[in-house]
């Protein structure tokens, strides 16, 4: 079955040649707006690039620039003998205390788990200073590997104390650990996070479906309770190709 067209040419469009922003980057971020919202499905293809060149009096180089922007960014591929295809919208996430699960729900996403390790263990001097807990203490490790609308997204890391939550059976594929503590009754509160980058290792590229050395993000978080108890210290690995972390700034 032939793939739909996404039909770039049926947006609203325009370019503003007055501005000091180059033709080829407005169009660029008109089209990636319209992937993030859906305009532009993914899995369709953006139609013919000659239409929507001549249509906002661009040039073929400008409108193919703006493309394979969008390219590099992993939004675009162009297939042989198919044309440019939409891939998807990146994830892009508010920094508060909430669980990617959740997230991906509310923004349309089907999410999706596979545990890859749910096993107690001793836990490390790190993990230990996290939870608040004697180093070498049993504590439970649970590592899962989240996917949205079946495309991979995430490496999740976590450290629980041993007890917290019933983890057994197909409960920790099924849903989100934020929504099983709020089931258990437990209140989340505040959270310590930090967020880096650094380049993906053999073993973490290929559940991503990345190259080794593709860039990831990455995600620290020591998350309390209402009464200040740790219940869960975290480290994930996202795809920087296709997750972002949205920041709120205020002046002071």
């Amino acid at each position: 079955m032939p793939k739909s067209t996404a039909d770039a040419t049926a947006l609203d469009l325009g370019v503003d040649r007055s501005s000091p922003v180059p033709l080829y980057y407005q169009l660029a971020q008109q089209l990636e707006a319209a992937i993030a919202d859906g305009r532009l499905a993914a899995g369709g293809l953006l139609g013919n690039e000659i239409q929507l060149a001549a249509r906002l009096g661009l040039s073929r180089p400008t409108v193919r620039q703006a493309i394979q922007s969008l390219v590099d960014k992993g939004l675009l591929v162009r297939r042989r003998g198919v044309g440019t295809q939409v891939l998807h919208s990146k994830v892009r996430r508010p920094l508060e205390l909430s669980s990617l699960f959740d997230d991906l729900e509310a923004a349309g996403r089907h999410p999706s788990t596979t545990v890859l390790t749910n096993v107690l263990r001793p836990a490390s001097a790190a993990v230990a200073a996290a939870l608040g807990v004697t180093e070498g203490a049993e504590v439970r490790y649970i590592e899962r590997l989240r996917e949205a609308d079946g495309e991979p997204l995430a490496l999740l890391h976590n450290h629980l104390p041993a007890g917290l939550l019933d983890l057994s059976g197909e409960r920790p594929a099924a849903t989100g650990l934020y929504r099983m503590m709020r089931g258990a009754g437990i209140t989340l509160h505040s959270a310590r996070q930090t967020v880096g980058a650094r380049l993906a290792t053999a073993d973490e590229a290929g559940p991503l479906g990345e190259s080794e050395g593709a860039a990831l993000l990455t995600m620290e978080r020591t998350t309390f309770d209402d009464t200040g108890r740790a219940v869960e210290f975290a480290s994930h690995l996202y795809r920087a190709s296709r997750y972002a972390f949205d920041f709120q700034l205020l002046v002071r």
